[in-house]
């Protein structure tokens, strides 16, 4: 399941270092992407973050940006000097593309959130937008390639229609995963692990059906069991 393990990303969304570390021990040699979301980094800070990356694993920093061009930038830098490999800001022109300075010469690749997985239609309609999310979706995602961004944020249910509109070679980052069977929380736009990687999407975030589950460790096994297969249909 190489392939399966390479492209998970446990997320890490728990109130402290220590049950972070505790977590990431019980995946040692099963999983090695790791996300560091607001939750955690307020609580462990960037020390957690050069933890993880010494321990040779690979850390999504999801932190969401959206500030002046010129914090967004330094704040990407500082990610960048940290080791993170994936970084999310808002799907903002002008947002992204300071992401994307602030990363030059470094291996941190810039993800812009389109529409969180939490919301549906109905949210879009309370804010005044007059659009279906999957529109809205397509239109976030172009922008940002189009400032520079290296991929996006998008829900398994859009996957689909972003690898037909733009093509293969820029990441699609899929949260809101649920095994079936599993508790959907408020995620509005779920999807289970083989669905979000038939419809293209190159790496899934897990949390609570992972971090919450009774045996993480079985518990993860499983999803990388269902992302291979699909993985592997995908070639058949």
């Amino acid at each position: 399941m190489r392939e399966a393990s390479q492209r998970l990303i446990v997320a890490l969304d728990v109130p402290s270092a220590e049950q972070a570390k505790n977590l990431v021990a019980r995946l040692d040699g099963i999983a090695s992407f790791f996300k560091v979301g607001l939750e955690l980094y307020t609580a462990a800070g960037p020390d957690f973050v050069r933890w993880l990356v010494a321990g040779g694993k690979k850390v999504f920093l999801d932190l969401k940006f959206l500030d002046i061009e010129e914090t967004v930038r330094r704040a990407t830098e500082q990610a960048a000097r940290l080791g993170a490999t994936l970084l999310t800001v808002h799907a903002s022109g002008y947002t992204v593309a300071a992401a994307v300075q602030g990363c030059q010469a470094s291996g941190l690749k810039i993800l812009a959130v389109t529409v969180l997985t939490s919301m549906d239609a109905d949210d879009l309609k309370a804010m005044g937008l007059n659009c279906s999310v999957e529109e809205l979706v397509l239109d976030r995602a172009k922008k940002a390639l189009a400032a520079g961004s290296h991929g996006v944020i998008a829900s398994g249910q859009e996957a689909a229609a972003l690898r037909e509109k733009l093509g293969k070679d820029f990441l699609i980052v899929t949260p809101g995963i649920r095994p079936a069977g599993a508790p959907a929380n408020e995620q509005k736009r779920a999807t289970t692990p083989a669905e979000a990687i038939r419809a293209g999407a190159d790496y899934l975030v897990v949390g609570r059906p992972i971090t919450q589950a009774p045996d993480s460790k079985e518990a993860t096994l499983k999803i990388l069991e269902e992302m291979q297969k699909a993985f592997d249909s995908l070639r058949a």
